[in-house]
C-alpha cells in the first residue's frame, strides 16, 4: 500500500495543512475534486483520503454526504483542524499598497472585519491556495490573497497580517477514509460510529426511528438530512453517535432504527478525536 494521503484542492490548501499535521510521515497528494481524492484510495493509489465534512463557522461541506455512500470506503478516523487565515502578498509589498484580496468565498466571509477595517475589496476565487498561486504569478502590485501559512511558504509570499479570521473557534472537522474498515476497540476509549439511513414512509417515522437512541441513553452528536435521486421525497440522513455497535445501548438503538428504516449503512467506527473532550471542557468553563 502506498504511503500517500489524498486531499481535495491545490498544494498549500487548508486540507493540505491538515494532512501534514495529522499524518506528518505520509505524502500528501493534491486532487482536483473530492471524487478524485476518494477514487485514488479505492483504486489503491493512496492509503487514505482526508476529506473535510463540516466547519464550525460555515457548516457542512457540500457534496460530501452524497459521495460517501457510493465511495466504497470506510471512515477510520477524524481530525479537527483549527483554521487560521493569513493575508499575504509578494515579498516587499506593503499593506497600504493592497486594493484587492483573492480567496475562497468562505474565507473572505470569515475575514470580513479585517477586510472592512483596511478598506480591502474581496474577490472570490475557487480556493485559498489557488488564490495564493494567482498572486504569486501576477504582476499586479495591489493584489493579495487570504490563505494558510503553508500556502505562503509554497508560493513564496510574505504574510502581511496574521490570523485575521473573525471567529477564533474557526475549526474544520476532517474524516479519514480507507479501503478497509478498521473498527476501534470498544474498550480503548471514546468511540464514534457514523452511519447513513433512510426512514420508511410512515407517519412520524424519523421520530420513532430515533427513539431508541434516547431510551438507550446514546448521545447523537450529529444528524443531518440531504436529498437524493433528484427528488424532494427521498431523504437520507447522516448521523454520528458516541459508542460502538458491539455495546448493548448502541446495538439496541440501531436495531430500533432498522425497524423504521428502509436502509442503514455503517460508514465507520473509529476513535473520537481528543479535540471533542477539549471543546467540551472549554464549553463548560473547565481549564483542566
Amino acid at each position: 500500500m502506498q504511503n500517500k494521503l489524498t486531499f481535495q484542492g491545490e498544494a498549500g490548501a487548508n486540507s493540505h495543512l491538515a494532512c501534514t499535521e495529522a499524518f506528518p510521515d505520509m505524502e500528501p497528494v493534491a486532487c482536483p475534486t473530492f471524487e478524485d481524492a476518494l477514487a485514488a484510495v479505492k483504486n489503491g493509489n493512496a492509503r487514505y483520503a482526508m476529506i473535510p465534512i463540516e466547519n464550525s463557522v460555515a457548516g457542512r461541506v457540500a457534496d460530501i454526504h452524497h459521495l460517501l455512500p457510493d465511495a466504497g470506503l470506510y471512515i477510520i478516523g477524524e481530525h479537527f483542524q483549527r483554521v487560521r487565515h493569513q493575508l499575504m502578498a509578494k515579498p516587499g509589498t506593503k499593506l497600504r499598497d493592497i486594493k484587492r484580496v483573492l480567496s475562497h468565498t468562505q474565507a473572505l466571509g470569515q475575514c470580513r472585519n479585517t477586510l472592512h477595517k483596511h478598506g480591502l475589496m474581496p474577490h472570490p476565487e475557487a480556493d485559498t491556495a489557488g488564490s495564493a498561486r494567482i498572486v504569486s504569478e501576477s504582476s499586479e502590485p495591489s493584489l493579495a490573497a487570504i490563505a494558510s501559512t503553508l500556502a505562503a511558504k509554497t508560493y513564496g509570499l510574505e504574510i502581511l497580517l496574521e490570523n485575521i479570521e473573525d471567529e477564533t473557534h474557526n475549526t474544520t472537522r476532517f474524516i479519514i477514509l480507507a479501503n478497509e474498515p478498521d473498527d476501534a476497540d470498544p474498550e480503548a476509549g471514546q468511540v464514534i460510529t457514523s452511519f447513513i439511513f433512510r426512514v420508511r414512509n410512515v407517519p412520524a417515522a424519523l421520530y420513532k426511528a430515533l427513539g431508541g437512541f434516547a431510551t438507550n441513553d446514546v448521545n447523537m452528536t450529529k444528524l443531518e438530512s440531504y436529498q437524493t435521486e433528484g427528488t424532494f421525497n427521498a431523504t437520507m440522513f447522516y448521523a454520528d453517535v458516541e459508542g460502538h455497535p458491539s455495546q448493548r445501548p448502541v446495538r439496541l438503538s440501531l436495531e430500533e432504527l432498522a425497524f423504521f428504516s428502509n436502509e442503514i449503512k455503517i460508514l465507520g467506527t473509529y476513535p473520537a478525536s481528543p479535540y471533542r473532550e477539549q471543546a467540551a471542557r472549554r464549553a463548560s468553563g473547565q481549564t483542566g
